[in-house]
């Protein structure tokens, strides 16, 4: 039996998952709890078992889209420990039992994951970490050792008086060789407090993001043999190093895979946030009487301004939730095996993330961004309502903002994704493709044809001019080319949104489901073609009378919208325990 309209729009907006599980979860997030490692307990009792945590790519996806709806605070918490903290120990450890109790402590909530890889002295750390973990071949431990402050880690790890269990991201010395960066399970505080050779500073504030950040020093911590996660290397008993990545570059790649679960998580976070705030901005523009002299007594959502504003929030957020499917797609491909190995497409350049997986760190950069103007553009609309922290607006959007440069640095992934596209357009050194006919903008393919032709002319436009002569090196051909770099990147990102928001509407069963998607698809396009009108006017691939009727397609897709609102918002809205609710409150008297 085919699905119901109201089955296929669950689906498409919650994903894959088992109702039951959405409902356990639910249940799990409406604790009152203040206490962090109890709430980090009850999400994860809604998970499998520590060593089998990534067999459901939908249900950690959907976990922590629904958390940070809930509160941004603990679903960042929820991340590095799950996704970084546990996610390095059950995909790059050895399965051995010596780890089993770490894991199951860490899932159960009895202590709280951290993962330390950023060290503070210097940008794009992660290229050459410094922390150091050299073997001592009598006893068989690591020495774990910050050389400089420079080095010192920063990370959540401030909460002192819990137990508190880090993956470090440390560079492996032997018999005075370097062998690349693997992670290492050290504790850093129990119930008592830090323990032996961990040095932590005061706290650093973060308002947008309120955890407890701290920098982190290691002091010759002894870490047992059995807590490098070594992902497949080792030192044989005649002092012989085997390592499958092959060289210190290779194995960076592979320790940091476990970045693909938070790229392919962050764009289900910012779908479900994305759609929190569109649907806020909608019921509070379709409520909220106006008396100004045009229309005395006419609701704020009759002018067209405001639809396109929030109707276009609307419309990015069903094309955020759409994106959220196709990370998880990429993700669960990798997870099998049949995804691009690391080390077998982009580059390393200035950052390493974009080598791990270009279309997951694509995925993280564009998602994580556009989710950030969407929600500063509902709480613009929302007046001084739109400021007030029962909203949660401004927490949404301190998340994403923070998540700009957490996580991997969405401009320095756009920078290398547009570098490498360059390249291999170079390389490819094609006739252009024939310009063919576009569809009208009221269309919903008509923006994926638009942004697929302006990424094929920019990454032909910057391959030419990229070409080095004479002796420049790779910094002089590049300097003065790095934002042309980024803005490919965003187009190509922008693409996979495109994309996948047709591929989920071709994929609706239900005919009546898909007229009322396919204006709110339409209407993504259209917002996203004004935003990037400069750039397609300046390259062609826009005339400045197609860019002219952009506003005209807007006002006729939210007519075609505005009666299908109430569908629209009831699905893609939260229920109202967990999500902002704000009520009017009376003050007491005396």
């Amino acid at each position: 039996m085919p699905p119901t309209a109201q089955e296929e729009l669950h689906r498409l907006v919650h994903g894959p998952c088992d109702p039951a599980f959405l409902t356990e979860l639910h249940k799990a997030l409406a604790t009152d709890d203040p206490q962090l490692l109890h709430r980090l307990g009850a999400l994860g009792a809604t998970l499998p078992p520590a060593d089998r945590l990534f067999e459901d790519p939908a249900r950690l996806t959907a976990l922590h889209a629904w958390t940070a709806v809930t509160d941004p605070s603990l679903c960042l918490a929820a991340l590095v420990h799950h996704l970084l903290c546990l996610g390095s120990m059950a995909r790059l450890g050895d399965g051995s039992t010596h780890l089993a109790g770490r894991m199951e402590a860490l899932r159960s909530g009895r202590a709280k994951g951290v993962y330390l890889i950023t060290e503070a002295g210097r940008a794009n750390s992660h290229l050459a970490t410094r922390t150091v973990a050299e073997l001592d071949p009598e006893s068989g431990e690591f020495v774990l050792h910050t050389p400089d402050p420079g080095a010192a880690k920063f990370g959540s790890a401030g909460t002192l008086d819990v137990p508190q269990t880090a993956v470090v991201l440390a560079r492996l010395v032997t018999d005075g060789t370097d062998r690349g960066v693997f992670g290492f399970v050290v504790d850093l505080s129990g119930a008592e407090g830090l323990l032996p050779g961990i040095e932590v500073s005061s706290p650093l504030g973060l308002g947008a993001l309120p955890l407890d950040y701290v920098q982190v020093r290691f002091d010759h911590v002894r870490v047992p043999y059995g807590q490098w996660l070594a992902d497949g290397a080792a030192r044989e008993s005649d002092g012989t190093f085997h390592d499958p990545a092959g060289s210190p570059e290779r194995r960076l790649e592979r320790t940091l895979r476990v970045g693909q679960g938070l790229w392919a998580t962050m764009p289900a976070v910012a779908a479900a946030t994305a759609r929190q705030s569109a649907v806020q901005a909608v019921d509070y523009a379709r409520g909220r009487p106006t008396q100004a002299r045009l229309s005395p007594g006419a609701p704020l959502l009759s002018y067209r301004t405001q639809q396109r504003a929030v109707l276009g929030a609307l419309a990015d957020a069903f094309a955020l939730t759409c994106a959220a499917h196709g990370a998880r797609r990429v993700w669960e491909e990798s997870l099998a095996g049949r995804a691009q190995p690391p080390g077998t497409g982009t580059a390393m350049g200035f950052t390493p993330w974009a080598a791990v997986s270009r279309p997951l760190a694509a995925y993280k950069a564009v998602t994580v961004r556009l989710a950030a103007q969407l929600i500063a553009e509902c709480r613009r609309r929302c007046g001084f309502s739109g400021h007030l922290d029962a909203n949660r607006l401004a927490a949404y959007g301190g998340f994403h903002d923070a998540f700009d440069t957490a996580g991997g640095d969405s401009q320095l992934i756009l920078y290398d994704i547009g570098r490498a596209l360059a390249d291999e357009a170079r390389e490819a050194d094609g006739p252009e493709a024939p310009v063919t006919a576009l569809p009208s903008p009221l269309a919903p393919g008509w923006w994926t044809a638009v942004v697929r032709r302006h990424e094929a002319t920019l990454a032909r436009e910057l391959a030419h001019r990229s070409r080095a002569t004479g002796d420049r090196t790779p910094f002089e051909v590049w300097n003065p080319l790095l934002e042309d770099a980024g803005l490919l990147g965003e187009v190509h990102a922008t693409a996979l949104l495109a994309g996948d928001t047709v591929r989920a509407l071709d994929a609706v069963q239900d005919q009546s489901l898909a007229e009322a998607l396919r204006p709110l698809a339409a209407l993504h396009g259209v917002v996203a073609a004004r935003r990037l009108a400069g750039s397609l006017l300046a390259h062609g691939t826009l005339r400045p009378a197609d860019v002219r009727e952009l506003p005209g397609a807007a006002d006729e897709l939210c007519d075609a919208l505005l009666p299908r609102l109430p569908l629209l918002t009831e699905a893609f809205a939260f229920p109202k325990d967990l999500a902002a609710d704000p009520t009017w409150t009376r003050g007491g008297t005396a």
